[in-house]
């Protein structure tokens, strides 16, 4: 893989799908061997796939927009609004750590 480029993660789905798509499903998978499989899926299924990696480049770091609401957008699975909120911040945690790996981007 070429070198992380700032200015081509603008036009992220171009240039680094695959590694977008790595960096989620390795979270997913570590996700799902620590926490419940059903509110894992539920989060990725419901609420990351409407989410939206970004590179700020003055501090380096990547985060994950979220879509609005994402604990009223869970369905079919019965959480605490805490629980879900601390499953959350760990697996978006996790997102953003293997976008730095998969994407060689120094913390």
């Amino acid at each position: 893989m070429a070198d992380f480029d700032p200015e081509k993660f603008e036009d992220k789905y171009v240039h680094y799908f695959n590694e977008l798509q790595r960096s989620y499903k390795n979270a997913f998978e570590q996700m799902n061997e620590r926490y419940d499989s059903e509110l894992v899926h539920a989060i990725d299924q419901q609420v990351l796939n409407e989410s939206e990696p970004q590179y700020d480049e003055v501090h380096g770091e990547f985060s994950v927009a979220l879509p609005e609401d994402p604990y009223g957008r869970i369905q079919g699975v019965i959480v605490e609004h805490d629980r879900f909120d601390e499953i959350l911040e760990v697996y978006v945690e996790r997102i953003e750590a293997e976008l730095h790996r998969v994407l060689g981007v120094e913390r």
